[in-house]
């Protein structure tokens, strides 16, 4: 494994810990246009990329709770995994710093004498990166190679890929107790997809009647359904594999709108990020958002929603993503 150069992280005082960390707000933007209107369509967009410039939208949601348990146990080192333009490698680097938490990532893929933007803020922001051949990198969820990092790395509090773990739920369904502090209600909430936790945390506080759609980002993404069945099930403690969710609540997996795969864009993307840019002042990003209000405009184009729908869309961040594409 090799080793990034890094900064030393700075030390966060009392007011900057996890637990008394205020970030910025996230409105929801309501979006008007005629092709809503024409369609019957109520939209406000959840503007979780507000939150922080540099570890905003879902990845501060699921970092919020990770970070108070990692300060909790006295532990200070974060060690997480990711691809070379992961979000959730950009945003642990950024918010160890911010919080006085060394970080460690373990990078799937062989190193290049040219790194990504995102591995290079990454390193800026003080995170050691270690690359794993894929091989290896499939071992990240083994027990026996855990106890072999935590070993390694002088016990470091250890972050699933995506940061997701049933402690991402408790902070992604705080975005709906936001949507309902608001008043406002909706029919619909979507969001984009990666591993499935920020949909299952939204899941979690799902009324009757509603409903919540997960776009993959991946080509293959019927995956995705089991495993927010499973960080369901986690979230509330259940370990039979064969029970269902308390309540059933209404969700799904759209995997029609990957464009070949995570990171995998086409000009037809492209432009239409930069013509929602245009039109709305609203930056998309390739990997994520872009994909998801894609093809959620191509379901309202096919009436795919009655008339009258409200729905909600959580902007989830990402934009450091961009960094690598024409936009």
């Amino acid at each position: 494994m090799s080793n990034a150069s890094s900064k030393p992280v700075s030390h966060s005082s009392e007011n900057d810990s996890p637990e008394h960390f205020q970030p910025g707000d996230s409105p929801l933007q309501p979006l008007d246009s005629p092709f809503l209107a024409r369609a019957g369509i109520q939209l406000f967009i959840k503007r979780d990329d507000l939150i922080h410039p540099d570890f905003g939208g879902n990845k501060w949601r699921k970092l919020k709770y990770n970070l108070v348990e990692a300060r909790r146990h006295k532990h200070n080192t974060l060690l997480t995994f990711g691809g070379a333009w992961s979000n959730h490698i950009h945003a642990t680097a950024a918010a160890g710093r911010h919080f006085g938490f060394n970080t460690i990532g373990l990078i799937r893929g062989e190193e290049t004498d040219t790194p990504s933007p995102t591995l290079r803020t990454a390193a800026d922001n003080g995170m050691q990166l270690h690359f794993l051949d894929r091989q290896r990198y499939r071992q990240k969820n083994q027990p026996d190679f855990l106890r072999a990092l935590t070993k390694q790395y002088h016990n470091p509090y250890i972050l699933p890929e995506g940061g997701s773990n049933s402690l991402a739920l408790q902070g992604c369904a705080e975005i709906v107790d936001e949507i309902e502090t608001r008043g406002q209600a909706f029919d619909i909430i979507c969001s984009a997809s990666g591993t499935g936790a920020t949909l299952a945390g939204l899941i979690t506080r799902l009324k009757s009647g509603q409903r919540a759609i997960g776009f993959s980002a991946l080509k293959g993404g019927d995956f995705l359904n089991d495993e927010v069945r499973r960080f369901l099930r986690e979230g509330s403690g259940q370990t039979n594999t064969k029970q269902t969710t308390i309540g059933q609540p209404d969700w799904s997996i759209e995997t029609r709108f990957h464009f070949g795969g995570y990171a995998r864009a086409s000009d037809q993307l492209l432009d239409f990020i930069r013509r929602f840019h245009r039109q709305y002042g609203i930056m998309l990003d390739v990997v994520y958002t872009g994909k998801m209000f894609y093809g959620l405009w191509q379901m309202i184009k096919a009436g795919e929603f009655p008339r009258g729908s409200r729905i909600i869309v959580l902007h989830s961040g990402g934009l450091q993503g961009n960094a690598g594409f024409d936009l």
